[in-house]
Protein backbone atom coordinates (compact mmCIF):
# COMPACT_ATOMS: atom_id res chain seq x y z
CA UNK A 1 0.00 0.00 0.00
CA UNK A 2 1.55 3.27 -0.65
CA UNK A 3 1.98 6.11 2.00
CA UNK A 4 0.32 9.12 1.32
CA UNK A 5 3.14 11.79 2.20
CA UNK A 6 2.57 15.33 3.41
CA UNK A 7 4.88 18.72 3.79
CA UNK A 8 3.23 21.79 5.32
CA UNK A 9 5.62 25.01 4.28
CA UNK A 10 5.08 27.66 6.39
CA UNK A 11 5.69 31.76 5.05
CA UNK A 12 6.10 32.74 8.47
CA UNK A 13 3.77 32.41 11.83
CA UNK A 14 3.77 29.36 14.03
CA UNK A 15 4.85 29.10 17.60
CA UNK A 16 8.23 31.58 16.70
CA UNK A 17 6.32 34.32 15.16
CA UNK A 18 2.54 34.17 16.17
CA UNK A 19 2.62 33.02 20.27
CA UNK A 20 -0.95 33.65 20.97
CA UNK A 21 -1.97 32.01 17.49
CA UNK A 22 -1.89 28.66 17.07
CA UNK A 23 -3.39 27.94 14.19
CA UNK A 24 -1.17 26.77 11.43
CA UNK A 25 0.81 24.49 14.21
CA UNK A 26 -2.92 22.66 15.45
CA UNK A 27 -3.48 22.09 11.40
CA UNK A 28 -0.38 20.34 11.18
CA UNK A 29 -1.14 18.57 14.10
CA UNK A 30 -4.35 17.34 13.14
CA UNK A 31 -2.81 15.50 10.01
CA UNK A 32 -1.61 12.88 11.99
CA UNK A 33 -5.08 12.02 12.95
CA UNK A 34 -3.81 11.41 16.66
CA UNK A 35 -4.88 12.88 19.79
CA UNK A 36 -1.58 13.10 20.93
CA UNK A 37 1.25 12.83 18.46
CA UNK A 38 4.67 12.57 18.57
CA UNK A 39 6.24 16.05 17.88
CA UNK A 40 10.15 16.50 17.16
CA UNK A 41 11.05 19.70 16.82
CA UNK A 42 14.62 20.31 14.72
CA UNK A 43 16.47 23.45 15.46
CA UNK A 44 19.25 23.65 13.14
CA UNK A 45 18.86 26.82 11.54
CA UNK A 46 19.02 28.67 14.66
CA UNK A 47 22.41 26.79 15.78
CA UNK A 48 19.86 24.74 18.64
CA UNK A 49 19.49 28.43 20.09
CA UNK A 50 18.29 27.17 23.56
CA UNK A 51 15.31 29.78 23.40
CA UNK A 52 14.03 28.65 20.64
CA UNK A 53 13.80 25.39 21.66
CA UNK A 54 12.55 26.44 25.02
CA UNK A 55 9.59 28.30 23.10
CA UNK A 56 8.74 25.37 21.51
CA UNK A 57 8.21 23.09 24.66
CA UNK A 58 6.00 25.77 25.88
CA UNK A 59 3.84 25.79 23.00
CA UNK A 60 3.84 22.28 22.66
CA UNK A 61 2.83 20.91 25.87
CA UNK A 62 1.77 17.59 27.29
CA UNK A 63 -1.76 18.78 26.54
CA UNK A 64 -1.10 18.89 22.91
CA UNK A 65 1.07 16.22 21.85
CA UNK A 66 4.77 14.63 23.31
CA UNK A 67 7.31 16.90 22.44
CA UNK A 68 11.12 16.00 21.86
CA UNK A 69 13.63 17.98 20.14
CA UNK A 70 16.61 16.93 18.25
CA UNK A 71 20.06 18.81 18.92
CA UNK A 72 22.94 18.31 16.38
CA UNK A 73 25.24 21.09 18.21
CA UNK A 74 26.62 19.55 21.24
CA UNK A 75 25.25 15.90 19.81
CA UNK A 76 24.43 13.24 22.40
CA UNK A 77 24.44 9.78 22.24
CA UNK A 78 20.87 9.96 20.61
CA UNK A 79 20.98 8.39 16.96
CA UNK A 80 19.12 11.04 15.03
CA UNK A 81 17.59 8.58 12.32
CA UNK A 82 15.83 6.53 15.30
CA UNK A 83 14.72 9.93 16.79
CA UNK A 84 13.09 11.26 14.01
CA UNK A 85 11.05 7.88 12.98
CA UNK A 86 9.51 7.73 16.26
CA UNK A 87 8.14 11.04 15.50
CA UNK A 88 4.16 11.62 13.51
CA UNK A 89 5.37 15.07 13.05
CA UNK A 90 9.06 16.95 12.66
CA UNK A 91 8.73 20.69 12.93
CA UNK A 92 12.29 22.38 11.55
CA UNK A 93 12.53 25.84 13.15
CA UNK A 94 14.03 29.19 10.95
CA UNK A 95 17.52 30.84 11.24
CA UNK A 96 20.15 29.80 8.86
CA UNK A 97 18.98 28.06 5.81
CA UNK A 98 22.46 26.96 3.93
CA UNK A 99 24.14 26.22 7.17
CA UNK A 100 21.14 23.95 8.63
CA UNK A 101 21.49 22.28 5.27
CA UNK A 102 25.42 21.93 5.88
CA UNK A 103 24.47 20.24 9.31
CA UNK A 104 22.19 18.12 7.95
CA UNK A 105 24.54 16.63 5.35
CA UNK A 106 27.43 16.21 7.68
CA UNK A 107 25.33 14.66 10.02
CA UNK A 108 22.98 12.54 7.42
CA UNK A 109 20.32 14.05 8.40
CA UNK A 110 19.25 15.05 4.69
CA UNK A 111 18.81 11.14 3.79
CA UNK A 112 16.92 10.92 7.10
CA UNK A 113 14.32 13.51 6.22
CA UNK A 114 13.19 12.13 3.12
CA UNK A 115 13.17 7.94 4.41
CA UNK A 116 10.69 9.47 7.00
CA UNK A 117 8.72 11.64 4.64
CA UNK A 118 8.59 8.71 2.75
CA UNK A 119 7.33 6.69 5.71
CA UNK A 120 4.69 9.53 6.45
CA UNK A 121 5.76 11.23 9.00
CA UNK A 122 4.16 14.93 8.39
CA UNK A 123 7.07 17.26 7.56
CA UNK A 124 6.41 21.26 8.72
CA UNK A 125 8.61 24.16 9.30
CA UNK A 126 8.72 28.08 9.06
CA UNK A 127 11.20 30.21 7.27
CA UNK A 128 13.89 28.09 6.70
CA UNK A 129 12.05 24.88 8.20
CA UNK A 130 9.82 25.76 5.25
CA UNK A 131 12.06 26.26 1.99
CA UNK A 132 14.60 23.55 2.77
CA UNK A 133 12.04 21.20 1.33
CA UNK A 134 12.28 23.11 -2.36
CA UNK A 135 15.13 22.27 -5.18
CA UNK A 136 15.69 26.21 -4.63
CA UNK A 137 14.73 29.13 -2.49
CA UNK A 138 14.76 32.89 -1.51
CA UNK A 139 17.58 33.00 1.34
CA UNK A 140 18.74 35.81 3.93
CA UNK A 141 21.37 32.93 4.57
CA UNK A 142 24.35 34.66 2.87
CA UNK A 143 23.47 38.47 4.24
CA UNK A 144 21.81 40.01 1.43
CA UNK A 145 18.84 37.96 -0.20
CA UNK A 146 20.19 35.54 -2.64
CA UNK A 147 19.11 32.35 -4.43
CA UNK A 148 19.83 28.99 -3.05
CA UNK A 149 20.15 26.87 -5.06
CA UNK A 150 20.66 23.17 -3.63
CA UNK A 151 17.58 22.72 -1.27
CA UNK A 152 15.86 18.93 -0.50
CA UNK A 153 14.54 19.24 -3.56
CA UNK A 154 11.89 16.70 -2.09
CA UNK A 155 9.22 19.51 -3.76
CA UNK A 156 10.16 20.88 -6.92
CA UNK A 157 10.25 24.60 -8.18
CA UNK A 158 11.02 27.24 -5.74
CA UNK A 159 10.14 29.27 -2.66
CA UNK A 160 9.76 32.28 -1.34
CA UNK A 161 8.81 32.91 2.28
CA UNK A 162 7.95 36.29 4.14
CA UNK A 163 7.01 37.50 1.07
CA UNK A 164 4.82 40.31 2.65
CA UNK A 165 6.47 40.96 5.99
CA UNK A 166 10.02 41.81 4.38
CA UNK A 167 10.22 44.75 1.65
CA UNK A 168 12.98 42.79 -0.63
CA UNK A 169 11.30 39.86 -1.12
CA UNK A 170 9.69 40.70 -4.13
CA UNK A 171 11.25 42.13 -5.96
CA UNK A 172 14.52 39.84 -5.03
CA UNK A 173 12.21 36.37 -6.00
CA UNK A 174 10.81 38.60 -9.13
CA UNK A 175 14.39 39.48 -10.40
CA UNK A 176 15.58 36.03 -9.87
CA UNK A 177 12.63 34.55 -11.81
CA UNK A 178 13.40 36.63 -14.47
CA UNK A 179 17.40 35.91 -14.49
CA UNK A 180 16.22 31.80 -15.21
CA UNK A 181 15.39 31.04 -11.31
CA UNK A 182 12.60 28.16 -11.32
CA UNK A 183 9.04 29.42 -10.98
CA UNK A 184 7.52 28.95 -7.29
CA UNK A 185 5.56 29.69 -4.96
CA UNK A 186 5.47 32.72 -2.65
CA UNK A 187 4.29 32.76 0.60
CA UNK A 188 3.55 35.59 3.08
CA UNK A 189 4.02 35.83 7.06
CA UNK A 190 0.88 33.20 8.11
CA UNK A 191 0.38 31.72 4.90
CA UNK A 192 1.17 27.87 5.31
CA UNK A 193 1.12 25.50 1.60
CA UNK A 194 0.30 21.87 2.37
CA UNK A 195 1.53 19.87 -0.26
CA UNK A 196 0.17 16.18 -0.49
CA UNK A 197 2.54 13.46 -2.53
CA UNK A 198 4.80 16.56 -3.61
CA UNK A 199 1.88 18.39 -5.18
CA UNK A 200 0.18 21.49 -3.94
CA UNK A 201 -3.00 20.48 -1.67
CA UNK A 202 -4.36 23.70 -0.29
CA UNK A 203 -3.06 26.97 1.11
CA UNK A 204 -4.45 27.66 4.45
CA UNK A 205 -3.55 30.90 6.48
CA UNK A 206 -3.31 31.95 10.52
CA UNK A 207 -4.01 35.90 9.12
CA UNK A 208 -7.36 36.59 6.85
CA UNK A 209 -4.87 38.71 5.07
CA UNK A 210 -2.35 36.85 4.61
CA UNK A 211 -2.02 35.36 0.65
CA UNK A 212 -0.13 32.82 -1.53
CA UNK A 213 1.22 33.98 -5.04
CA UNK A 214 2.18 30.98 -8.41
CA UNK A 215 5.07 33.61 -9.73
CA UNK A 216 6.29 32.29 -12.99
CA UNK A 217 7.63 34.07 -16.37
CA UNK A 218 4.80 34.60 -18.30
CA UNK A 219 5.66 35.97 -22.13
CA UNK A 220 8.68 37.47 -21.02
CA UNK A 221 7.74 39.29 -18.00
CA UNK A 222 7.28 37.53 -14.20
CA UNK A 223 3.77 37.23 -12.96
CA UNK A 224 2.35 36.81 -9.90
CA UNK A 225 -1.21 35.09 -9.92
CA UNK A 226 -2.78 34.74 -6.76
CA UNK A 227 -3.53 31.26 -5.25
CA UNK A 228 -6.99 30.11 -2.82
CA UNK A 229 -6.36 29.92 0.59
CA UNK A 230 -8.39 29.08 3.03
CA UNK A 231 -8.63 31.09 6.67
CA UNK A 232 -8.34 28.66 9.71
CA UNK A 233 -10.15 31.15 12.20
CA UNK A 234 -12.85 31.58 9.94
CA UNK A 235 -15.28 29.88 11.96
CA UNK A 236 -14.20 31.42 15.57
CA UNK A 237 -16.88 32.11 17.87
Amino acid sequence: MNTTTHIVTMGGGGFSMEPNNPLLDDYVLGLTGKARPRVCFVPTASGDAAQYTERFYRAFNTDRCAASHLPLFGRDATDPRDHLLKADVIYVGGGNTANMLAVWRVHGVDTVMREVWQRGVVLAGVSAGAICWFACSVTDSFGPLAALRDGLAMLAGSCCPHYDGEADRRPTYHRLIAEGFPLGIALDDGAAAHYIDGELSRVVTSRPTAGAYRVEPIDGEVRERELPVEYLGANDG
